[in-house]
Parts: structure tokens; C-alpha cells; sequence
């Protein structure tokens, strides 16, 4: 089991949105809640990644809790979301290749056509398999115990 320290930021019936608090502050800026200084943060602006886990043990929000997630999941889910879109791309290239080598005129453009569609099929996968992973046990994160209150959360005072 994978576990990792999370913060209650909300409570929806019998589940506790969560959002990751890093053991760590970040060597940017500091923070250990989310991402302030970060190209995708200053393009996107600051979002914080909350998650659902079920409340088993009653917590209330602002509360520190451990949650955890079963290491073959994670790690089958990795191996997917990599591996997939990689494999639909080179096969999508090998065929557009196979059909399209042999005229040699602009073969590299149909080349990358077949691997772009292929990434899309890949990606097209992905997307309706992640939706029926979702309803497996396995693959939602779990709140196990009561966390760590002492982790602190420090504020970035660099491009702010």
C-alpha cells in the first residue's frame, strides 16, 4: 500500500474531498500545497488537485489524514497511461508506413498522420477504460488513519 498525507478540504455526504500535502515544501517556492511558480501553474493559474475517498473513520474538514492506494494498481495504471499512448503511436506510424513507403513521395507526412491517429485511438482507449477502472475498488484511494497536523503549509513570496 502506497500512502501519502492529505488535508479535508470539503465533505460531500460520505465522502471527504482530499488534496495532497507533500511532506516536503516545494524547492521553488516553498509551498507544500499545490504548485505556485510552476510554468502550467502561472499559465493555468494555482489549482489545487483534490481527490474523493471515502469517510470511513468520520473525519471533519481541515483534519490530516494518511491515505493510501494499492501499489499494483498504481502501477498498472502507470504502465497504461504511458504505455499505451506510446504503443498506439508506433503502431499507428509502422502501418501508415507499411501502406504508405512504398510511393516515397511525402511518406514522412502520411508517416506522422498514422501516428498522431493512432495516439488518438490510443487515447480514445484510455479514456473508456479509465471510466470502467473507476467502479474497481482496487483503483480508489482509501483513507486509512488519522495524519500528521504538523505539517506545515508555507505560502510562496517569489512571483506573487
Amino acid at each position: 500500500m502506497i500512502e501519502e498525507n492529505a488535508i479535508v478540504v470539503g465533505i460531500e455526504d460520505d465522502t471527504a474531498l482530499l488534496e495532497i500535502v507533500r511532506h516536503t515544501p516545494c524547492g521553488l517556492c516553498g509551498q507544500t500545497r499545490g504548485c505556485g511558480i510552476s510554468l502550467f501553474g502561472r499559465l493555468f493559474g494555482h489549482r489545487n488537485n483534490v481527490f474523493k475517498a471515502v469517510n470511513q473513520i468520520s473525519v471533519q474538514i481541515g483534519d490530516y489524514v494518511v491515505v493510501g492506494i494499492e501499489q499494483q494498481a498504481l502501477l498498472a495504471s502507470s504502465l497504461r497511461v504511458y504505455g499505451v499512448p506510446l504503443l498506439s503511436v508506433l503502431v499507428g506510424a509502422a502501418i501508415a508506413a507499411g501502406f504508405f513507403a512504398p510511393a516515397k513521395a511525402n511518406a514522412d507526412g502520411y508517416v506522422f498522420i498514422g501516428a498522431m491517429i493512432g495516439l488518438a485511438f490510443g487515447l480514445l482507449w484510455l479514456k473508456g477504460n479509465a471510466t470502467g477502472r473507476s467502479l474497481d475498488a482496487r483503483y480508489r484511494p482509501v483513507i486509512l488513519r488519522a495524519g500528521n497536523a504538523g505539517v506545515i503549509n508555507l505560502k510562496c513570496d517569489r512571483g506573487e
